[in-house]
């Protein structure tokens, strides 16, 4: 039978075509069955490694290691680096994390080690003493609270540590003898001379502990500031639980090391006068180079004088990481004359008189700071709640000021004019380079520096 000219196919075909056509639409998927129970995965070969990637219900991405055909000695590294690094590393973290990480080591390292030394010293001085066990556990007793005294003071110090971290880092360190020892080294020191004077253990121990005990709070303490100096993609969890099991991994190493020397090298007295003092330099140092590593990008006095000094000398602006060699660690507090030799923080009723405030309030009426011109310095005076960048606004018309009063015999208040309008032309591109360098401008970290509200 041939169809009419015009006819549609449908029409031409039987009630079986009709029952196919209905049991290809039962064999349709379900339409209502969620796109996200269908897994996505792939793989990827990297390196002589396989790996497979797969998107979770929950949206999360595994991966997984399919083949691994490199050498032992890579697979060993890879896995050393996933266990003791952040996720993503190098990329995950600003530049010097790798040189801070392998002295931060060192530092444990030699830490763990003296442990052991004036451990084993201050036993054997107490068992030179002729006193019964008791009198010796209650000088243990008493000696361990004499560490935490010594935590009690320096938690006192917090706002200046948060400054300068770098420096309390050290100076937790080293507060006795600046240039050498240090204050953990020191009472480490103590412990292990105690076998020469065992009639004064206690004193020894005490005060050696007492000393280890401000280290312990100011290594604490600094111990997020420089975490964060390094996070580079809000990873500030993942910095600190690693950074804390590279510190465990090489402070049990160095107590192994520790038992080693004090069974061998150290067992006599005149071991511990060679070997201590070696070790002590190496942990003072460690702890300078590894401060040094740290690209800290918060704004405090010194870190601020330095950026206003390079730009007003050379029209740059310094990231955190071309000042991190540069910072003073035991001084941060000198003068710089680039900046204008700005004084921050000294109380108000010595840095001007109230005769002279009510000026230099009109002048600066829209700012949360005031200048006063001196011969040898300029004292910048903040507002309570200024920021970084209301210091930083201060410091550029203290810079510029102290310029243009170099031809003047009396700094007045048209040169603080003049500085202050120049400030203004040039603050608004310049915040914004220093905020794409990562400097954090919301804050301004000046220690315990005096500062009052009008």
């Amino acid at each position: 039978m041939i169809d009419p000219p015009g006819a549609s196919p449908v029409h031409a075909w039987s009630s079986n075509g009709k029952e196919k056509i209905k049991k290809q639409k039962k064999k349709e998927p379900d339409k209502s069955m969620s796109v996200q129970e269908i897994p996505v995965y792939w793989f990827e070969t990297s390196d002589s490694v396989t790996r497979h990637y797969q998107f979770q219900p929950d949206g999360h991405l595994s991966v997984k290691v399919v083949d691994d055909s490199r050498p032992v000695y890579h697979r060993v590294v890879d896995s050393f680096l996933n266990k003791f690094f952040p996720s993503g590393y190098p990329f995950s973290v600003n530049e010097g994390y790798l040189r801070y990480t392998q002295f931060r080591a060192l530092q444990h390292f030699t830490s763990a080690a003296l442990s052991v030394l004036s451990t084993q010293s201050l036993l054997f001085a107490a068992g030179l003493r002729p006193t019964p066990a008791q009198a010796t556990v209650v000088s243990w007793i008493l000696k361990d609270g004499m560490q935490h005294v010594g935590k009690l003071i320096c938690s006192n110090l917090g706002a200046r540590m948060d400054s300068e971290p770098k420096r309390w880092r050290i100076l937790g360190l080293n507060a006795l003898h600046l240039a050498a020892d240090a204050l953990y080294d020191l009472g480490t020191g103590l412990e292990v001379l105690s076998p020469l004077c065992p009639q004064l253990f206690l004193e020894m121990a005490g005060l050696g502990n007492f000393a280890k005990g401000i280290a312990v709070v100011a290594a604490r303490a600094t111990r997020l500031p420089i975490y964060s100096s390094f996070a580079k993609e809000g990873n500030l969890s993942d910095l600190f639980a690693k950074g804390e099991a590279i510190s465990t991994l090489f402070n049990v190493v160095g107590l192994g090391a520790g038992i080693q020397l004090a069974s061998t090298v150290c067992s006599s007295m005149q071991g511990k006068m060679i070997v201590g003092p070696l070790l002590s330099v190496i942990h003072v140092y460690s702890v300078i180079e590894e401060m040094r590593a740290a690209p800290v990008n918060t704004l405090n006095p010194q870190r601020t004088a330095m950026i206003v000094a390079d730009f007003v000398k050379t029209g740059r602006i310094s990231s955190p990481t071309d000042l991190r060699y540069r910072e003073d660690l035991l001084f941060p507090g000198r003068l710089i004359e680039d900046a204008g030799n700005v004084k921050v923080g000294r109380d108000p009723h010595k840095v001007v008189k109230p005769s002279k405030f009510h000026e230099l309030k009109e002048l600066f009426a829209e700012e949360k700071f005031i200048l006063c011109l001196g011969s040898r310095w300029t004292d910048m005076v903040l507002e309570q709640n200024a920021s970084g960048e209301d210091a930083l606004r201060g410091w550029l018309v203290a810079a510029y000021a102290a310029s243009m009063a170099k031809s003047f015999h009396d700094p007045s208040l048209t040169v603080l004019q003049d500085a202050y309008d120049k400030m203004n032309d040039v603050f608004t591109p310049l915040l914004s380079e220093l905020q794409a360098k990562g400097w954090h401008t919301d804050r301004f970290l000046d220690g315990t520096g005096t500062r009052f509200a009008w």
